[in-house]
């Protein structure tokens, strides 16, 4: 059975100021996600689904359908405010969906094979698919899911510090836990160090860390539910928590329910949060279209 790729896509980029999902980044409109499907498709993935706000629909489905069909299988889940599905009768106000691993829970109905769990606003590169998939048609289990762990040097910004999860490894090649550093940034001499309230921290240029590029089983659809409950209850009176993957992974190491591999990529990372981000994106991209890793017009 052919994998399945999740498309967090519904946020609301309040940030970018616009639906940055559908942005064009390519040298003929393409967006970023274009490019994750292109890599997924050619990684072997069979179907993807795109987590989206209802209202974002036939946006969605104007742009991508035209193109996917024959291609791959395309699949549309509604991440909502509704919390009766989970077994939630109170209503609870907020301004923003519950984060991340609630969309994937949003996803429990419509996907019954291995998949992994991407950002709309990052480019992952071919190696980290290709990895994934080998790794959710070859070792995946319902108490084995993995990681795509990015080397640190290969995701920091030349304009200013960035916030990133940090993953203890362990001997295996397991994840123990992903730490937040924020205030991360390349020093003079091009290594890599972090700021806390100790001070200047160094880290090796090839620690692993989280892009959100997860795989899993629909197994974790049931272990992560209990969880969502029990955070909203302890989280109704917050409106800006959120139900992260990372805590959910989290809570499944601690409690030995499953371990997650580390799945290393030399690939660079980039992504987009603020406006001014477009076009340092939009040059990574025309680097990649001429240096021959992807064609000048995706879809042809």
């Amino acid at each position: 059975m052919k994998p399945t790729l999740l498309i967090l896509a519904a946020g609301m980029a309040s940030r970018y100021g616009s639906m940055k999902q559908v942005d064009g980044f390519g040298p003929n409109g393409e967006t970023i996600i274009d490019y994750s499907i292109y890599d997924a498709i050619k990684a072997g993935f069979g179907k993807v689904s795109f987590i989206i706000r209802e209202e974002f629909a036939e946006p969605f489905k104007a742009i991508f359908e035209p193109k996917l069909a024959g291609r791959i299988e395309t699949d549309y889940v509604f991440q909502s405010f509704d919390l009766e599905p989970f077994g939630i009768s109170e209503k609870i106000e907020r301004a923003k969906p519950w984060g991340t691993a609630h969309a994937v829970l949003a996803a429990r109905n419509q996907i019954n094979e291995p998949f992994c769990v991407i950002n709309a606003d990052d480019y992952y590169g071919y190696d980290a698919f290709e990895k994934m998939a080998k790794f959710l048609t070859t070792e995946v289990a319902d108490d084995k899911y993995a990681i795509i762990g990015y080397q640190i040097d290969k995701t920091l910004s030349d304009h200013g510090t960035v916030s990133r999860g940090v993953c203890a490894v362990d001997d295996n090649g397991n994840m123990t836990e992903v730490t937040e550093r924020t205030e991360v940034y390349f020093k003079e001499d091009g290594t890599v160090a972090y700021k806390d309230a100790t001070g200047e921290n160094s880290l090796s240029n090839d620690t692993r860390v989280s892009m959100n590029f997860w795989g899993f089983t629909p197994a974790v659809f049931g272990q992560s539910e209990e969880l969502f409950r029990k955070f909203v209850a302890a989280n109704k009176e917050n409106p800006k928590s959120e139900f992260f993957i990372p805590l959910v992974a989290d809570e499944l190491i601690k409690s030995g329910t499953a371990s997650f591999k580390v799945i290393p990529t030399a690939t660079k990372w980039f992504g987009v949060t603020y406006k001014e981000d477009k076009p340092i994106v939009q040059n990574s991209i025309s680097q990649l279209v001429n240096n021959g890793t992807y064609p000048s017009n995706l879809w042809s």
